[in-house]
């Protein structure tokens, strides 16, 4: 076996922003949808997609060498493995994602992490002179295009959510953040009795209808547009909760959790779906992904998430596994308090200075 030279692997891994781009110029260009019908040339997919057609047949050539397509002999391209996931109709859709990622707003802020790394500021308001949130309500295009990306993802991890977890004793589901609803959707369609609330932002949930039409669960599924930091969605006996508190500070994680335990029936629970930092040297998608904090969003500019350590605490929570995913159901009936840190239940291990261990939810 040939050992692979280390100042190679770093060069690659230096000009993965390259790559990043390349494939975010085919998603947006809808290039793979192109090609499932066969193989195309650049020429011809420049005219389909008014591009420049030897810029066009680089961009499509440097993908194939990562294999992203597979350039032919005759100079014409074809779709592989990895880039069947850019198609519109893939079962785990990457392009709406890859479109996002590589929008001008996106990767301008990514491009201040040193000045965040210096400063601890928030590189998107350095950068844009507002918050992430605030920036896409006030440009409407660029929120669709958010909102597309993560409707992505929620489907690609609607899937293995579901595998952790058994939803079947629900009755009514609110999905809290929900965005367009491909997660909720997933759920209501694998069970046919339960009716769900997708709650989010008026102009998020606003973009829905498509993505719970094509589910065919728009008749058992409510659109509610509000804040959860004022009162969520009324007598569910199931609160969602995916890749949200990881956005926000302890008070403000605080408050979303006390409406939804105000919201939740008695009886009900809370499921929180978030991706934690591993251990030392493991896990590089969870902790590049938690660069997000410094360079792009940084909603939440003081904790973090690292160091904590998920445990099962008897009678109060469960705690499962969904790939790079942590899942927990926790009851948060009205008999449970809101008490200090996020999830209400982080608190400071005395055994793990500087870090949070998960403990019971209720008190």
């Amino acid at each position: 076996m040939v050992a692979r030279d280390p100042s190679a692997e770093l060069m690659r891994l230096v000009n993965g922003y390259r790559v990043s781009q390349a494939i975010h110029v085919v998603a947006t260009l809808g290039v793979a949808d192109l090609l499932k019908a066969g193989p195309r040339s650049a020429d011809d997919l420049a005219v389909s997609t008014n591009s420049h057609p030897r810029t066009l047949y680089r961009v499509l050539r440097a993908l194939a060498a990562v294999g992203v397509f597979r350039e032919e002999a005759d100079q014409r391209f074809s779709l592989a493995r990895m880039g069947r996931s850019l198609c519109s109709d893939a079962e785990r859709p990457v392009g709406p994602y890859a479109t996002f990622v590589g929008r001008q707003h996106h990767w301008q802020a990514w491009g201040a992490l040193l000045h965040s790394t210096r400063t601890g500021e928030n590189a998107f308001h350095h950068v844009h002179g507002k918050g992430v949130w605030e920036y896409l309500a006030t440009h409407p295009e660029e929120g669709a295009i958010f909102g597309s990306g993560m409707t992505g993802n929620s489907r690609g991890v609607a899937e293995r959510i579901m595998s952790a977890y058994n939803f079947s004793p629900f009755r009514r589901v609110v999905d809290v953040a929900g965005g367009q609803g491909a997660l909720l959707a997933a759920i209501l369609a694998a069970h046919p009795t339960m009716r769900g609330v997708l709650f989010d932002r008026p102009e998020v949930v606003a973009k829905a209808g498509p993505v719970l039409e094509a589910a065919g669960i728009a008749d058992r599924c409510e659109v509610v547009g509000g804040s959860f930091f004022d009162a969520a969605p009324e007598g569910a006996d199931a609160y969602l909760l995916k890749y949200i508190l990881h956005d926000w500070d302890d008070p403000a994680s605080v408050a979303i959790l006390a409406a939804c335990r105000r919201a939740c029936r008695p009886e009900g629970k809370l499921l929180v779906m978030e991706r934690i930092v591993g251990p030392p040297n493991e896990g590089p998608e969870t902790k590049i992904s938690d660069l997000i904090e410094p360079a792009w969003a940084i909603l939440r500019p003081a904790p973090g998430r690292t160091g904590i350590i998920p445990v099962k605490p008897a009678n109060s929570s469960k705690c499962t596994q969904a790939g790079s995913i942590t899942c927990w159901s926790l009851p948060v009936g009205r008999s449970a308090r809101v008490t200090s840190s996020p999830l209400c239940l982080l608190r400071r291990g005395s055994a793990w200075s500087g870090s949070l261990k998960w403990v019971p939810a209720c008190q």
